[in-house]
């Protein structure tokens, strides 16, 4: 996937957008970055809040379904409830 050419990520926008000319030499000519420890910094970052996202989004579907599930005990316990007590409320 890093060697897709049909993926446009938006650090490829940005650079093109900054510079044209600094995009062709990295993306075409493969020029190296100037600054690869701040690249390796950048990249690692990125990642961290790739993570940190993909785990947000696995807590938000598990919150989801724990309130779904609460909700069915709720009306199920409720209509066992109402199943002992009898539907015309004595």
């Amino acid at each position: 996937m890093a060697n897709d050419r049909s993926l446009v990520r938006a650090s490829d926008v940005g650079l093109w957008v900054m510079c044209q000319r600094a995009w062709w030499l990295a993306r075409v000519q493969g020029v190296p970055h100037q600054q690869p420890t701040r690249l390796a910094w950048g990249q690692s970052a990125h990642d961290a809040h790739s993570r940190q996202v993909q785990r947000a989004r696995q807590l938000h579907r598990l919150g989801w379904l724990l309130l779904i599930l609460s909700l069915g005990l709720m009306i199920g316990l409720l209509l066992w409830w109402l199943g002992l007590r009898g539907f015309d409320g004595r």
